[in-house]
Parts: C-alpha cells; structure tokens; sequence
C-alpha cells in the first residue's frame, strides 16, 4: 500500500498512516457485511482511482476470485465511488452489478480524516446466498452500518488504538451488542458460552454486561470500578477477564454513528486454553533454565575439586593435565551459564568466546596478548557448547606450544559468518605468530589429546572442517569451518 499510495496519489505521510490504521481494523467491518471490501484512493491528477487495499469476508462468499489491489480505474466509469468521494456521504444507490453470473450489491463509504475525504471503500456483498437474516445477522448488519458511518464522520478507526488482529477477538469469535446505558441487547451463541465458562448461569440479555462481569471475577476492591467500565464499552480497550472457571478476552468498541454514543460492540473470545499453554510454556521455560543453572553449578564444582587435587599434585606433567581439565569443564560452564540466563536454547556466542579466551589467557599473563575480531553471532545451543570447547583446545594449544619461555606474541580469533539462509555458515580463524609449527607435523594425525577433542567435535559433532596450517609470515593458523543457522 506505501508503494500505490506514493507513486499514484498525493496524500502526506499523516493521511497514510491513517489508511494504515483502517486497513488494521476493516476486518471486522468486512465480517459485520458479509461483504467485501476495496479500497480506492484517487490519483494525483484527480482523473483515477487507484484500489490500494482488499479484504474478503470470513463470514460469507467474496465478490472478488481476483486480487484488486494496483487496479486502476477512470473517474466516471463508477458513478458510486465519484458521488462518495464528491458528496462525502455513503452511496447505495443503484442496481446489483452481476459478475461472473453472480449479483452483487455495491455502496461506496468515503474514508475521512481531520473533514477530508481521503478515499472511498468499496462494499461489495454477494447476493447469491441471500436468505431471510437472523437476529445475529440482523445484529451484525447494524453494527456495520454504525461502523461505517463512522468511518464516513472520521471517528473509526480510533487514533492511537492500533490493534493486533491476530491476538485480538474477532467477529465469529464472539459478539455482544450493548445500549448506551450497557445493558446487553444481544449475545452471540460464541459469546454466551464464554460467559458460560466464567460460571454465568443465565441469559446474557437484559443484563447490564460491566455488573455481571464484575460479579463473575474474582473480587479485587477498587479495580472492580474500572472492570464495570470497561465491560460497559465506555472506550475502546482490550482487556482480559480470569476467574476459577477460565479466561476470555474482550474488545470494547463504542459506537458513535452521529457522534454521540449510542450503544457498544463487544467482541469476545474464550482463551482458557491458550493462556493454560502459554503458562505451560513459561513454566517449562522456567524449568530449562533451572537446569542448566544447576549443571553450571555442578560443573563449577567438578572443576573446582580439579583445580584442588593439582594443587596437591607432585608431578608437573599431571598437575599441567588437571588444569587442563579445568580449562575444558569451565568452558562447557560459561555455556550453561549463558543459556539458563535465556528462554530459548539459542545463545550469543559472543560473549561466551570473549570469557573463553580471558579464561584460557591466564595460562601466560602478561606475555601474550588475545584478542577477538568479527562476530560469531547466535548460536543454538548444541553448537555453542562443543564449539565452546574446541576454541578452548585450540588457544591453550597455541598459548602452550607456539611461544617458548619469555616470548611475547598475539594469538587473535577471529569469527566471519557467511553464506545463504539455507546455508549458513561460519568460519573461525585462530592465529598467532609464535614459532610455528613443527617440520613434519600433521594436524589430523598428531596424537595429542587436545588436537583429538578438536577433530572429534568438529568434524563429529559439529559436521565442519578443520585445518592447521603455517600462518603468512610467521606462527600458526588454524580454520574452523562449521555450518550454521542463520540469525533471525
């Protein structure tokens, strides 16, 4: 719709966002008519209307197979839409227009704002399976009809009440239509039984709803006050209503045709099941994150029993190892520390990669300098923790074997993400300029234990590649190249 509005017409950015906000409320006045809805704006030049945007009923038979938005038709050829848009009124006069074998009665509501007409909303109702209307039809019809004379007077939609149709109560969900006064002049069948649900014995009708409301939710003092109005349909809100018996949801719509207020919509659903889910869900979440809470504790214990038991170590060689150990535990903690901090199992590895490599630096304080360039990015969390744990491997071997007693170097890690969405992939370079590697050497054949964890992971678990090779110039490079999902 931005681009149909800019190119062909010359309404400001105001009079667009205000399109904008009847295109997110015209569902319901498209379900209320059992009809169709086309929204024309004319062009720049005045000699066109240009439909900009288009809504099928979910309550009835469409008019229109075809899309119509980016049609455009000449000035004249539809008298309705020149009459609303010249007259500022609603149209609908005329006989039914036949398409495809199929009558249709058209009317045209011109679209104000602020006393301008801005453009015309087409109505379009299929006559085929016209019948002999029901209260809750005959109730729907009017509620459209008020709706639409509101549009027409600029006072619906409601600015500032910009609503999410697809969390908010629709029509077949359920419907209430009220007095001015409150009192509930018909309940759909839908709506009835939400009520049902709260514990309400009776018929609706002839209650006055905001009361009857208030007494089948829990007593909460002065808040009940507001819940009356509220369920009253005083102003246009959304609000929720919980009781032992369930949930519902409501949307209070005030109607006022001819500017005073004459009754209320009140639209309704029964979300009993789906807030039980969502606590469902939370608990869950809750749960998760618990555990990986606790199995950091647990490892931060494992490592701290480690660390003790080298430290009563008389063998160098084997207090060397159990520090290792360390090293490796604590960096599968860092990742279960990050992820009970969550509610997915996705993490920033970021961060993480940045406490790896402080960790794993203590090993020669102040003769080597790390550091981190590019961003690794999100990460689930089945990557993030071997992943974790091969660039541990990978800088102690450096910070261990490429600078000898003394040497001062820089080992640098860096992360590049790239490829396709289906693709992705990421690519991490550790490097430094220490001595490089040894004449002969094969990193896929090489027996050391930390070399073995990383080729295990990475091309086990990770389903990557991993190479060691001779930096350009001086020292090491070693590349990990490992698939991804991409970031959202």
């Amino acid at each position: 719709m931005n681009d149909l509005v800019r190119q062909h017409t010359a309404l400001s950015d105001t009079d667009l966002e205000w399109l904008h906000l009847l295109v997110s409320e015209w569902q319901l006045l498209s379900d209320l008519s059992f009809a169709d809805l086309v929204l024309w704006v004319p062009t720049r030049d005045g000699t066109r209307y240009v439909s900009v945007a288009q809504m099928r009923p979910n309550t009835g038979p469409t008019s229109y197979q075809d899309d119509m938005v980016g049609h455009l038709v000449p000035r004249g050829r539809r008298p309705l839409l020149d009459a609303a848009l010249d007259e500022g009124r609603i149209v609908r006069e005329g006989d039914p227009e036949w398409r495809e074998e199929v009558p249709v009665r058209v009317e045209s509501i011109p679209v104000r704002r602020e006393g301008r007409v801005l453009g015309v909303i087409a109505r379009n109702t299929n006559l085929l399976t016209v019948r002999t209307p029901s209260r809750l039809e005959l109730t729907y019809l009017q509620s459209a009809s008020d709706l639409a004379q509101m549009i027409a007077a600029g006072s619906f939609p409601f600015p500032g009440q910009q609503v999410d149709m697809d969390a908010s109560p629709r029509v077949g969900d359920g419907l209430i239509r009220l007095d001015a006064d409150g009192v509930v002049q018909y309940a759909s069948p839908n709506g009835l039984s939400a009520y049902h649900r709260l514990g309400l014995a009776s018929d609706l009708v002839g209650h006055h709803l905001g009361r009857t409301t208030a007494e089948l939710a829990p007593s909460r003092g002065p808040v009940d006050e507001a819940l009356v109005k509220l369920a009253s349909g005083y102003a246009p809100r959304e609000f929720e209503v919980e009781c032992a018996g369930g949930v519902i949801q409501l949307r209070a719509i005030p109607l006022k045709p001819k500017g005073v207020r004459i009754g209320s919509l009140v639209l309704l659903r029964d979300v009993t099941e789906l807030r039980r889910r969502e606590r469902e869900l939370i608990t869950k979440d809750a749960t998760i994150r618990e555990i990986h809470h606790r199995v950091k504790n647990n490892l931060q214990t494992v490592a701290a029993l480690l660390r003790l038991q080298a430290r009563r170590m008389d063998s160098e060689q084997g207090r060397e190892a159990l520090n290792e150990a360390v090293r490796r535990v604590g960096s599968i903690a860092i990742v279960h520390e990050t992820l009970s901090q969550n509610l997915d199992e996705r993490v920033e590895f970021d961060e993480i990669a940045d406490r790896v490599i402080a960790m794993v630096a203590e090993i020669s304080p102040g003769r080597v300098t790390c550091r981190r360039t590019g961003r690794f990015g999100i990460l689930d969390a089945e990557v993030a923790t071997p992943l974790a744990m091969v660039l541990t491997e990978v800088l102690q071997n450096a910070l261990e074997h490429a600078f000898t007693v003394g040497q001062t170097g820089t080992v640098e890690v860096s992360a590049v993400r790239g490829g396709s969405s289906a693709e992705a992939r990421l690519l991490i370079t550790v490097q430094d300029d220490g001595c490089g590697l040894p004449e002969g050497f094969d990193p896929q054949r090489a027996g050391n234990l930390g070399l073995q964890i990383v080729r295990t992971l990475v091309e086990g678990e990770l389903s990557g590649s991993f190479g060691m090779v001779p930096a350009p110039g001086r020292g090491t490079q070693v590349v990990l190249d490992i698939p991804v999902r991409a970031e959202k």
